[in-house]
This record gives structure tokens, sequence and C-alpha cells, in this order.
């Protein structure tokens, strides 16, 4: 199979930081991600990951530093048109309690003043994340967690963004829902071209579906490698501390089948 072309931008953070009074959220940050790649930031709570991936989309402004994408600077872009170009899924998904389906999917469109064929549009963005055409003419409350996350995905997508930025956008699903969107996402980024950047707190996700994982603690990448690199366990401390979770909880399975 022939791999689809690559469509989104390549990102670049030069020494970028953002403090809070004395807390330093991110510190300092030198960071190229490369075209068409799907990159997980990865840490505990207060590491720094949530902040730095709004300041790609400015909704969060750097202290200082610069954030390119592709070759023009964040700064230089009217921050409502930046995030039109940009594609950004949260955990708690935000879609519009009083807006159908339809209507909370093309709602990108309609800002960016792309009217004609929102129909076609909102019928192709549902297949393409697997839901049925009929969910269009339903509200929010009628839909599954599931199946809200997917609209959110959906709707995310509707303008064609080449970027996409997931802040935790599974962490609120139960383990067999989060597998298979997880799963799914991985196949629409493959199939798409985007650059993708996700937010965990889940190593076996990101372990699973990234090709390249930066490792956070206290406002800078403590470590930066694929996920063959991460398991080889010479990525530092705060990498290893990371990947022991999963290696405990497949060992602890393998254990449990061996004992029956």
């Amino acid at each position: 199979m022939r791999p689809m072309p690559v469509t989104g931008p390549s990102i670049r953070l030069q020494n970028v930081s953002r403090h809070y009074g004395a807390v330093r959220a991110v510190d300092m940050v030198s960071l190229d991600i490369a075209a068409g790649s799907l990159v997980a930031l990865v840490g505990l709570s207060g590491s720094g990951k949530s902040t730095l991936l709004k300041m790609i989309n400015r909704l969060v402004e750097p202290d200082s530093g610069s954030i390119r994408i592709g070759d023009e600077p964040v700064e230089s872009l009217d921050p409502h048109i930046l995030r039109r170009r940009i594609g950004y899924v949260f955990q708690n998904i935000g879609l519009f309690p009083h807006m159908t389906i339809a209507r909370n999917i093309a709602i990108g469109l309609e800002l960016a003043g792309e009217r004609e064929r929102q129909t076609d549009r909102v019928a192709e963005l549902l297949d393409l994340v697997e839901l049925p055409q009929d969910i269009a003419a339903r509200m929010p409350d009628q839909l599954s967690g599931g199946q809200q996350q997917r609209v959110g995905v959906a709707r995310a997508l509707a303008t064609r963004p080449g970027l996409m930025l997931m802040d935790e956008p599974f962490g609120a699903l139960d383990p067999v829902t989060r597998d298979n969107l997880t799963g799914q996402y991985k196949g629409l980024h493959e199939r798409l071209g985007v650059t993708t950047i996700i937010v965990t707190h889940d190593m076996a996700e990101a372990l699973y579906l990234a090709d390249r994982i930066l490792v956070m603690e206290g406002g800078q990448i403590k470590a930066d490698a694929t996920p063959a690199e991460l398991l080889s366990g010479d990525v530092g401390a705060e990498a290893e501390a990371l990947v022991a979770i999963p290696r405990a909880q497949a060992a602890h399975l393998i254990a449990l089948g061996k004992a029956r």
C-alpha cells in the first residue's frame, strides 16, 4: 500500500517559555516536529504538556520564544484565523448542547464562511469517523460518550486542517471505547496525512499511537524518542518511570494467565 501524501505542516518551537508567577510551566523548550508525524506529549500532571500544546494555537501565549507552523510564525496570525486552520480535540469534548450533531460538526465551516455543501461535508465526516448518518439530526445528550468524542473529532476535521492538536481526547472514556477510538484515530491520521500532537497521561496509549514520544517534567523535555527507543530503557529516569507502568501491568496479566 502506498503511503498517503503528507498534508500537515512542520512545527518549530525555539526557546519557548511560559511562567505563572514563580512556576515555570514551560521552560525554554526548543523542538522540531516533522510534517505528517504523530507526536505524543507525556508526563505527570503539571509537567507542562497542555500548556505547551495550547501555545501552538495561541490559547496560551508564550512569555518568550517563537513558534512556527510551516513557514509562518504564529504570532503573525490572528488567533481566530490561526485556530480555524488547526483541529483541536480535548477531553471534555465541548459539543454545543443546544445544537444538533450536524450543526456541531459544521460550526467551523460556518465561522469560516463556508456555507455551501455543508450537508455533504457533514455526511462525509460522519462516514470518516464511522458514525451512522441518522445521528446528524440528534442532540449531543442522545449520544454515548464514545459517539460524542467521534463527533468532536469530526468537528475538528471539518475545515480540513493540516494540524490536529489533541489534549487527553480519550481520557474520560471506558477502556474498550478508548482503545477503539485510539486505533481509529491512528488510522485517520495515516489516511489523511495530517500532523498530530496528542497529550496523554497514558504511556501505553502513547507507545501504541505515536511515532515519537516527548516526556516532559518541570516544563522541560526530558526524553525525546521513538516507542522502540523508550522500551529499550536507555532514555533517562523520567521516561523509564513512565514506561515501567505498562510493563508492570503486562507482567501482572501474564502472571495471572500462567496461574490459571
